[in-house]
């Protein structure tokens, strides 16, 4: 097949940051381009401060570029307004970040129902404890984030961000607040369940072991891409 009969699901062309300070204009990001094709794992490492995060924002449309296109599933985010690119995000993407994200008034069951009724789902609290019985929580769907460990806390937003059956799976970081071993084992189910749902991965990361997981790994370093390995 050739690229054409088969696009990339996530493409930057020429993508860059630039932000204003003191000593004048930084740049965060410079001349981006990357294609991710459907269903791949592409991990972006590189020292803190590099632009991972940045460019992970920029692709999945929770932040605006400063020149260049972000590409997803078809669409050019820059010609959406954020009513439009919030639309495309509740449909086809899924987040995972370093810092759980639960909301503590809610328990978890709550927590992974609540995008599934935010998008209209009549089966929003089967589905939601259907996900959470496949994390291995279906015991702890009544308990509130504060009730639960670190490692409950990123399985809990794991299985939020599977239940809507994304496209497209960001995760920041997501094992960076985690101890080795129970880091080890969310990293696993996070693959277990990409690979289950076939959904394409972006993941930022310092874990190499969780990198080199991933089809292709590429390194940033000052704003641009240095290096792009296949695995």
């Amino acid at each position: 097949m050739t690229e054409q009969e088969h696009p990339p699901f996530l493409s930057t062309a020429s993508l860059g940051k630039r932000v204003a300070s003191p000593e004048g204009e930084l740049i965060i990001l410079d001349d981006i381009n990357l294609s991710v094709a459907p269903g791949e794992s592409l991990a972006i490492v590189g020292a803190s401060g590099s632009g991972k995060s940045t460019l992970l924002g920029l692709m999945a449309g929770l932040d605006t570029a400063s020149h260049g296109n972000v590409f997803l599933d078809g669409h050019d985010l820059g010609s959406l307004d954020e009513d439009g690119r919030a639309g495309l995000r509740a449909s086809r993407v899924g987040f995972v970040f370093q810092s759980f994200q639960l909301l503590p008034s809610l328990t978890a069951l709550e927590n992974v129902m609540l995008p599934l009724e935010l998008g209209g789902r009549a089966d929003a609290r089967r589905g939601a404890k259907a996900i959470l019985d496949r994390v291995g929580l279906g015991d702890r769907v009544q308990h509130y984030p504060k009730q639960l460990s670190g490692g409950e806390q990123q399985r809990v937003a794991i299985a939020r961000a599977y239940a809507g059956e994304p496209r497209i799976l960001f995760a920041d970081e997501p094992t960076g607040n985690l101890d080795r071993k129970t880091g080890e084992r969310v990293g696993e189910l996070l693959f277990t369940l990409n690979h289950e749902h076939g959904t394409t991965l972006v993941l930022v990361t310092h874990d190499v072991r969780l990198a080199e997981r991933c089809d292709r790994i590429v390194e940033l370093d000052g704003g641009r891409i240095i290096n792009g390995a296949t695995i």
